[in-house]
């Protein structure tokens, strides 16, 4: 959320890169225990979130092998324009930590890539056929080298790096100290999608 603000009020491009958070997880995923209760009280990322607008459904029992859904965002920061990546992955965090669908159904990632714009026949032929796996794990392990161990991390300027979902003023300094511009007039907001 607070990237995409970046983006649209500054003049700085945006560039995805994979990071394998938890590589433990079996390639069939693995069925988790949830950690909080209906009464538990909210915990600050929960409050943050639904404060941007971001649902965080509690009760999620299996966590997904993600490296199927790093090679559909790989995809689509290839053949996808800036808002669709930012779309693609708006709907990607969504059915994830709201709906608890798994990242690792082809169908929901394709579906999703349909949504934002793009072809999500032409993605799923991707990822069965394997075309986008090395460069997946080619951005791994250069995330593995430079020492990013969180998601998320940003990196500005190729060199400084911003560890964690930081609020906007943070973003700002930085900018700032890097002498980057804003934008003249910011970049429009896109229209809340429609939910069925």
């Amino acid at each position: 959320m607070e990237v995409e603000r970046v983006y649209r009020e500054w003049d700085v491009s945006i560039e995805w890169a994979p990071f394998f958070l938890d590589p433990s997880i079996p390639p069939e995923g693995r069925v988790r225990t949830p950690t909080t209760t209906a009464d538990t009280p909210p915990s600050d990322m929960e409050l943050r979130g639904e404060a941007l607008g971001v649902k965080f459904t509690r009760g999620r029992t299996f966590q997904p092998h993600t490296h199927r859904a790093l090679e559909a965002s790989e995809w689509v920061s290839e053949f996808g324009d800036t808002e669709q990546v930012f779309e693609y992955h708006r709907r990607l965090f969504r059915a994830h930590f709201t709906d608890h669908e798994s990242l690792m159904d082809l169908d929901v990632l394709a579906r999703e890539a349909t949504a934002s714009g793009l072809d999500g026949t032409a993605l799923r032929a991707a990822i069965e056929s394997g075309e986008v796996r090395e460069a997946v794990d080619e951005g791994i392990a250069h995330a593995n080298a430079i020492g990013v161990t969180a998601i998320p991390t940003f990196i500005f300027d190729g060199k400084y790096a911003v560890v964690g979902a930081h609020e906007y003023p943070t973003f700002v300094r930085v900018l700032e100290q890097l002498g980057a511009r804003r934008r003249e007039v910011p970049l429009p907001q896109p229209p809340e999608p429609p939910r069925v």
